[in-house]
């Protein structure tokens, strides 16, 4: 399946979402339905490499083609689509999606567990994660949960309490983040959800369900695990992997949903603007004006995210991605003045949007860990973006360094 076909599909889902937008904007949950539409739409395929039957061919060429289609996604749902995006970027987490080959002696193990991961993939499941622990202030290396080797290597069990587990209950298989025993630093494990209680009965114990004020339905449940079955990544050693993957394609997948949020909302206010556009107030159309640029500045700064990563700067990616979180608060904040006291109300979908959007600024990585990043490439040299004819160049001869 092409990958336009696959967008046109996706266009088409989301189009029938927002039909019942006020419906799936008071929902609390997910319908599993709703991701069995987009497996049938080819969705998974975004994210699956080529030699598997999908269309990712790398992190330079396919990164926007993933971004743009959860930007599509976004207009319609967007608790579907932050669930659908952690799909691709948990994929890339590890460095499957994003790290074909690992050095020895890990080679042949790493290779064989990809096989399998995409195979699973392959075959319908959704992939996510639950890997931030309270009191963390979402930096993994603050890991607390244990994992203890069982039988050979690389199965363990996970004791520890985690939050924000994005899709639970609809995910097959989900990441985390746990200290081997007799290690000092967190690794990447993956646990089976599937079929798995959360009463405890088996290790898993639904500790706090998500209500979060944003996006609402993405059942990004907390859980605490006791003694829980899991798979060590094949290619052990989290800060090894964190130096040598590519950087910036969760950010920018999260970044392409509130984009697709930021999309619709200017839409839906302009048609509403325009029927009163000679009785509004100065101070309004100041707020007017305002709002429309910075949802212009949103899509030079969603695009600067898309060439950083097609251009290795990955500095960019997370400058972008923050200013983007920022900029569409602002931007939602000053559209709710302008259209009044009525956003306020449950019938209009603007105030929801407030509050998805301002969800940008704690996904990975939160505020404080966003700027401290951001803090230590001050004064470094950041790559210069490429013209548009280099960035249409075969991905291989680019990237042959």
């Amino acid at each position: 399946m092409l990958i336009e076909t696959i967008v046109d599909n996706v266009q088409e889902i989301s189009t029938q979402f927002a039909r019942d937008r006020h419906d799936r904007q008071h929902r609390r949950h997910l319908e599993p339905a709703d991701f069995e539409h987009l497996r049938d739409a080819g969705y998974l395929l975004t994210s699956l490499p080529v030699e598997y039957g999908g269309t990712w061919q790398g992190i330079q060429r396919s990164t926007r083609e993933v971004a743009e289609t959860l930007r599509v996604l976004a207009r319609g749902d967007s608790s579907v689509a932050l669930v659908a995006s952690m799909h691709p970027a948990v994929l890339g987490t590890p460095s499957w999606l994003t790290i074909p080959h690992a050095p020895e002696p890990f080679a042949e193990a790493w290779e064989a567990q990809r096989r399998w991961v995409f195979e699973t993939a392959s075959e319908g499941a959704w992939w996510g994660t639950i890997s931030s622990e309270p009191g963390s202030g979402g930096d993994l290396l603050r890991t607390r949960a244990a994992a203890r080797p069982v039988d050979a290597s690389p199965s363990y069990r996970i004791t520890g309490q985690k939050h924000f587990g994005s899709g639970t209950g609809i995910t097959s298989y989900i990441i985390t983040t746990a200290v081997p025993e007799g290690e000092s630093e967190p690794d990447w494990f993956f646990i089976d959800m599937r079929g798995v209680p959360w009463d405890g009965s088996a290790g898993m114990t639904l500790v706090g369900a998500w209500d979060g004020h944003g996006m609402i339905a993405t059942q990004s449940h907390g859980m605490r695990f006791d003694d829980v079955p899991a798979t060590r990544a094949a290619w052990p050693g989290y800060s090894d992997k964190e130096r040598a993957k590519p950087r910036g394609l969760g950010v920018c997948l999260f970044a392409a949903v509130v984009v697709g949020i930021v999309d619709v909302a200017l839409e839906t206010a302009r048609a509403q603007l325009e029927r009163r556009r000679e009785s509004l107030s100065a101070y309004e159309q100041v707020e007017w004006t305002r709002a429309e640029m910075e949802g212009w500045l949103i899509l030079q700064a969603y695009e600067g995210v898309l060439r950083a990563v097609e251009d290795h700067a990955g500095q960019g990616t997370l400058m972008g991605k923050t200013a983007i979180a920022e900029l569409a608060e602002t931007m939602m904040s000053r559209l709710c003045r302008v259209l009044g006291g009525g956003t306020y109300a449950r019938h209009s979908p603007f105030g929801f949007w407030l509050q998805d959007v301002r969800a940008l600024g704690f996904l990975r990585p939160p505020w404080s860990l966003a700027f401290e990043g951001m803090f230590k490439t001050l004064g470094q040299d950041v790559p210069p973006l490429s013209t548009e004819a280099e960035r249409h160049e075969p991905i291989t001869a680019r990237a042959a360094d």
